[in-house]
């Protein structure tokens, strides 16, 4: 039996340059797992809350106080509700807003010399957490690039000498995506 394998192209709205991921997953996932794929995929922590917005419905964990509506995503299989073409976001991190753009750019069978999932591509670093979202993220790239800039060496400092926002590495990205997902 064919295993089917859905390409994604996940992108964060809004941020100039883009990021963006090309990632390989098992159609059979849930949302809970896709979850672990982004995360991972992008750079993210997963210390923040998340949700993905699909055909209007939103799903994530369920809030055990009921303040957020959201449908469980422990029980929802990718093939059951998306399919070749398919568009729907993911919100993480509800004070910075993050919010990301995913497309299903094709339906294929998996190949048996592979392991799933995988990350095929992708640009630049992702944003710092905590840095303030879109706004935020923009203005530690402005200060990072100006060695002039008043907020230059404050910004370095909080976001750390490695960080390098054209840095990204699909094998690192892969291999923790076999790691942890």
């Amino acid at each position: 039996m064919s295993r089917q394998i859905f390409q994604l192209r996940i992108s964060l709205a809004g941020v100039r340059p883009p990021v963006w991921r090309r990632v390989l997953v098992p159609a059979g996932y849930t949302l809970d797992r896709l979850h672990r794929v982004v995360q991972h995929s992008m750079g993210w922590r997963d210390c923040r809350l998340h949700s993905f917005e699909i055909d209007g419905l939103q799903y994530g964990e369920p809030d055990p106080d009921g303040e957020l509506a959201l449908n469980d995503e422990l029980d929802v299989r990718l093939d059951e509700v998306l399919g070749k073409g398919s568009r729907f976001q993911y919100t993480y991190d509800f004070g910075d807003w993050w919010e990301h753009d995913l497309v299903v750019e094709d339906a294929l069978t998996a190949d048996p010399e592979e392991r799933y999932p995988a990350c095929v591509d992708g640009e630049r670093a992702c944003p710092p957490e905590g840095v303030g979202g879109v706004a935020g993220y923009h203005l530690l790239l402005v200060a990072l690039a100006d060695p002039a800039h008043p907020e230059h060496l404050s910004m370095r400092e909080w976001a750390g000498e490695a960080f390098d926002p054209l840095a990204f590495d699909a094998g690192r990205a892969g291999t923790l995506l076999r790691r942890f997902c």
